[in-house]
């Protein structure tokens, strides 16, 4: 049977670097706002033309991010530019410059879904990671928004020690605001997050905590859930549905991450950056190349960094001797960044794959 090629389902575009925050777990450090354009930033046609481009080989999600979307004067330009082309427009916004006025914008550009950032249950917690006062309420009055103009949404919430011990209370209130899905972020140390490094949540307590979502996913009826850059949830899924005795083909739909997948960076999701390189998710260092000298599809297809990631015979360490390989993968981005090497094993998941535990039991003296 000839293998499915890997095709881009989700691609992730930064139209601008610029921000309005300075959050201390951005991937990318955003810059401030000054000014109506940045040097990396593309053109209207540059922008339209790269839409263009990708809409001439996919048709995936296209999630226009930043830096703060909404500090870019054409985006809803864009947006419609997109959606004319067949493609699934998407916008990520932190929710501190929504209004009455972008939300008729959005569904007029159509605009499928937004995403919203809440990173704590109270104004203390959140607006102490996205270092500005009001973020909170920010956040919380788009929301308000989004219902009101019947715009679907989901919250995305990121988390290291700081914030660890208010999981269930930023999940509840994500839920109370209306969210269409939760996705828990583990954050990935890179950009401004290089210096979190110390703050990021132990392999001990990384298994705890998505032990806790696969509960409480299960007893969710109407909130998705999704953990994001935690890829050994779906070794864990495994193992706990295993237990429990219960047949992940048999699962309700509303429990859908049974049949998923963890990392998928460059194979079917891809991210773009404000000065055009292409990068296997949004968190990866390295690029692929860059889409204002070389075509989307061309990087996409024979890039030496996506067909590394793309051949699990060449991961390595625990990652490599692992029998959930293909299911989990580990998270690549945090391998090259906090092991140098894209193809490592994944630095926060503390599991010991059997045929490694076998090998040490062979070794035993007798």
């Amino acid at each position: 049977m000839t293998p499915e090629p890997f095709v881009p389902k989700w691609i992730a575009w930064e139209v601008t670097s610029r921000c309005n925050l300075r959050c201390i777990h951005c991937r990318a450090a955003s810059a401030g706002q000054e000014g109506k354009t940045c040097r990396a930033e593309s053109t209207t046609a540059e922008a339209k033309a790269l839409i263009d481009d990708i809409a001439g080989f996919c048709s995936p999600v296209l999630v226009l991010s930043g830096g703060e979307p909404l500090l870019r004067p054409d985006i809803f330009e864009l947006a419609r530019h997109g959606a004319d082309r067949g493609l699934r427009m998407a916008l990520a916004t932190n929710g501190t410059l929504v209004t009455d006025a972008a939300c008729r914008d959005m569904k007029a550009a159509g605009i499928r879904i937004v995403s919203l950032s809440l990173d704590g249950p109270t104004a203390s917690v959140h607006d102490d990671f996205r270092r500005q006062p009001g973020a909170f309420a920010g956040t919380l009055k788009a929301a308000e928004a989004f219902r009101r103009h019947g715009i679907e949404f989901i919250v995305n919430s990121s988390f290291t020690k700081r914030n660890q011990p208010h999981i269930q209370a930023v999940c509840d209130l994500a839920k109370s605001i209306g969210a269409k899905a939760w996705y828990l972020f583990m954050v990935v140390p890179t950009g401004r997050g290089k210096d979190l490094l110390d703050e990021l949540v132990s392999p001990e307590d990384y298994e705890r905590i998505l032990e806790w979502h696969y509960k409480a996913e299960r007893q969710e009826g109407d909130l998705l859930m999704r953990p994001t850059c935690a890829p050994h949830y779906y070794r864990i899924v495994r193992q706990m549905a295993r237990q429990e005795g219960v047949r992940l083909n048999q699962r309700s739909l509303s429990f859908s991450t049974g049949g998923g997948k963890g990392c998928v960076a460059a194979q079917s999701i891809a991210f773009i950056d404000a000065h055009g390189d292409v990068h296997p998710c949004s968190y990866f260092p390295g690029s692929a190349g860059n889409v204002r000298t070389t075509p989307f599809r061309r990087i996409w297809e024979d890039s030496k960094l996506f067909l590394s990631l793309r051949d699990f015979k060449g991961y390595k360490g625990r990652c490599g001797a692992c029998e959930f390989l293909k299911v989990c993968g580990g998270c690549r981005a945090r391998a090259d960044l906090m092991a140098g090497d894209p193809l490592a094993e994944e630095p926060l998941c503390g599991y010991v794959p059997l045929r490694m535990r076998d090998a040490h039991e062979k070794e035993k003296p007798l």
